[in-house]
């Protein structure tokens, strides 16, 4: 008897679980940089902080290629972004220095969750509006990966240059709160996903992708801070935007 489509659909293909595996594998790597950092290796934590950022870029990526996208995907997508960006770095960050400020840096940590969480929660809401389906230039808000990357640069500051004095942790609590507020802030930042370049540059652009990873392997606590104040740069450009668009209606 030929084979229905209801007993069709109970196999799936193994290579197309590859998507959900790398989200699985990014869980993994958000909790054991909370034990790493709770056991004081703050460099292996924000190093797993960091593949978390590599596997988040790739999964949604991978199921798009192979046209394995599914509900299941999304949402452990958005749970793992919460773990691993909203959760992950500022219970490093108390365990760094926050501790010592007692509630206060509790209170820093809480704010940073809560405001990831409510980006995460915009972001899923206006994604399934969009209907079209067309990417925007611009992300609304600071994105939870970028919110993990910029709410480290403390932390990364102090691998970079080990006779930096460390800024006090009052300082690095109203910086964590800071960057949470930058979350499920209105300001436009650049989403880098539509990129185009002419044909004739790639092979500049392939040439600076390999002295990027080159540097970033050789000496990634300084690429990687001159990389998110780079970012932040963005962040300004895209504040001062929306000021002009606002003074412009």
């Amino acid at each position: 008897m030929p084979e229905s489509s209801t007993d069709k659909r109970k196999f799936v293909p193994v290579f197309q679980l590859l998507p959900n595996l790398l989200t699985i594998v990014a869980i993994c790597a958000g909790l054991t940089a909370i034990r790493f950092g709770y056991e004081g290796n703050y460099e292996m934590a924000v190093r797993l902080i960091l593949a978390a950022c590599v596997l988040d870029g790739l999964d949604g990526r991978l199921a798009r290629l192979m046209r394995a996208e599914t509900p299941i995907g999304a949402e452990l997508d958005s749970l793992a972004d919460f773990l691993n960006f909203g959760v992950a770095p500022v219970l490093i960050l108390h365990s760094w220095t926050l501790s010592d400020f007692r509630g206060a840096g509790w209170l820093a940590v809480l704010c940073y969750s809560i405001c990831c969480v409510l980006r995460l929660a915009r972001f899923n809401v206006s994604s399934r509006l969009d209907t079209d389906g067309s990417a925007s230039d611009f992300f609304v808000g600071v994105p939870a990966p970028a919110g993990a990357l910029l709410v480290l640069l403390p932390m990364v500051l102090s691998f970079a240059i080990s006779d930096l004095p460390l800024a006090s942790p009052a300082i690095i609590a109203a910086y964590t709160g800071l960057v949470g507020l930058l979350m499920i802030s209105r300001i436009p930042t650049y989403s880098f996903k539509n990129i185009v370049i002419d044909r004739r540059n790639t092979k500049f652009v392939l040439l600076g992708t390999v002295l990027l990873a080159s540097a970033l392997l050789t000496y990634l606590w300084a690429t990687l801070a001159l990389l998110t104040f780079v970012y932040i740069g963005f962040i300004l450009w895209g504040l001062k935007s929306a000021r002009k668009g606002h003074n412009d209606r």
